[in-house]
């Protein structure tokens, strides 16, 4: 079976000649032929300069032998086609210069077209050029409450207290706001999608700071509006949503064909409780590849024997590759996981 046949079929829980496995950040910091690059050029250059962006998706397949590539670009390029003023800092990471706090910031937000994003989808046929006979696409976005809390408190956040005040303080103001995202992100997978991305990929970072009811209130509808949107354009939708591993039955009400889940949680509970129409993709700890290999060996072994050889497993981290990962245990992990849950 080829790779691009494994990692399609395991989306649709069809039978696989072995669990097919790719890692949230594969191509990155950890790799040398990355951070070669990097001294080149910015990190928002190599988002938008469609052959840079080839060139980095196609570090991890070519070195690694994962079973999908996954688009390099950032969750929040479609919220600077919105109008938001951002920009990337070394030790602070992503910062916007006009967080959105209230009407008259929310009022100088657009939607965007899909030539807003041009380069995104010009890379992504790039790489479709690329990668025919080798391995699928991934697309992405970030979900409406993740790409919100970047909007609303101007960066990263410990206790998300301003995207929550305006939560419970100002409803009908963060209900536009996540429909407003919502919409975006729609347009913006469809974009990717008709590209030529083979899968796409709803990344839910920081909803996890959000207990259950919120969740259900809060962020659950805004994604499902996505997922629905998505029911007929014929590719797999994977929903991750981190942190959430104490409600994930509402995650998965939120739609998805594939539920990511962390570590956090035993993967064969984690089944459970998304139900058996779905497929589910993890979930090792990231810092466990910074441990020896029989450590590693140790893990992989116990998430196989967890998925139990049902169809629908997808192997993956419960969340991205770490910088200070050795690319060598990234390498022993995929040879790994396709040698013990090979169908003999």
């Amino acid at each position: 079976m080829s790779r691009e046949d494994r990692f399609l079929k395991a989306c649709r829980r069809e039978e696989v000649d072995m669990t097919p496995v790719w890692l949230m950040r594969q191509a990155g910091r950890y790799m040398q032929e990355y951070r070669d690059l990097r001294e080149k050029y910015s990190f928002l250059e190599m988002c938008k300069i469609p052959e840079v962006a080839l060139e980095v998706t196609m570090q991890p397949v070519n070195r690694i032998g994962i079973d999908a590539a996954i688009l390099f670009s950032d969750i929040l390029i479609p919220v600077e086609a919105m109008g938001i003023d951002l920009e990337f800092t070394e030790g602070r990471g992503p910062v916007i210069n006009n967080p959105v706090r209230d009407e008259r910031t929310y009022k100088t937000l657009r939607p965007i077209e899909p030539a807003d994003v041009g380069f995104v989808t010009d890379a992504i046929k790039l790489l479709r050029h690329e990668l025919k006979g080798k391995v699928p696409l991934i697309g992405f976005s970030g979900a409406p409450f993740t790409l919100a809390s970047y909007m609303v408190e101007g960066g990263h956040s410990r206790n998300f207290l301003t995207i929550k005040g305006m939560m419970y303080q100002a409803p009908g103001l963060y209900d536009s706001l996540m429909n407003l995202i919502a919409d975006v992100v729609v347009t913006y997978l469809k974009a990717q999608i008709d590209a030529g991305a083979q899968v796409v990929q709803i990344f839910d970072s920081w909803v996890g700071c959000l207990g259950p009811d919120d969740y259900e209130a809060f962020a659950m509808p805004y994604t499902k509006k996505i997922t629905d949107a998505l029911k007929g354009s014929g590719v797999p939708v994977i929903h991750f949503a981190n942190g959430a591993s104490t409600y994930l039955d509402k995650v998965a009400a939120a739609g998805g064909d594939v539920i990511g889940v962390d570590w956090r949680v035993d993967l064969d509970r984690a089944w459970d409780a998304i139900g058996p129409d779905k497929a589910i993709q993890g979930n090792l700890d990231p810092v466990a590849l910074m441990a020896g290999q029989d450590e590693i060996d140790k893990r992989v072994r116990s998430i196989v024997k967890k998925a139990g050889g049902r169809n629908g497993h997808i192997f993956n981290l419960g969340h991205g590759v770490l910088p200070p990962t050795p690319v060598e245990n990234v390498k022993y992990l995929v040879d790994l996981v396709h040698e013990v849950s090979l169908r003999r």
